[in-house]
């Protein structure tokens, strides 16, 4: 498995399209400041087929320290939680079965 990063995606996209990186990576940004903006204001972004991003209360609990096994109160957080959708579903176990198949 290997990272990907942003600048790679926009190399990508600006390589199969007739729009200059500059350009790409502006549209891309605006893109991600605007989920960022969407989840932080507590909305549910549903990308069809894709996959729902939501943000979601953590509840306060106890943990405790592994090395002092001291008890810690964790305060309430929100996260960001991701529901897979279909055809990326699809993808992922398509590309699992090939890549079990490789290995016989």
């Amino acid at each position: 498995m290997q990272t990907i990063t942003k600048k790679e995606l926009i190399d990508r996209i600006a390589e199969k399209s007739t729009y200059k990186r500059v350009v790409v990576k502006r549209i891309i940004q605006s893109f991600l400041d605007e989920i960022i903006d969407e989840l932080g204001n507590g909305n549910r972004l549903e990308f069809r087929d894709f996959g729902v991003f939501e943000s979601k209360q953590r509840a306060a609990r106890t943990a405790q320290n592994p090395k002092t096994l001291e008890r810690v109160s964790v305060p309430p957080k929100r996260t960001v939680k991701f529901k897979v959708g279909r055809l990326m579903k699809l993808r992922l176990t398509n590309s699992h079965a090939r890549a079990g198949s490789d290995r016989s």
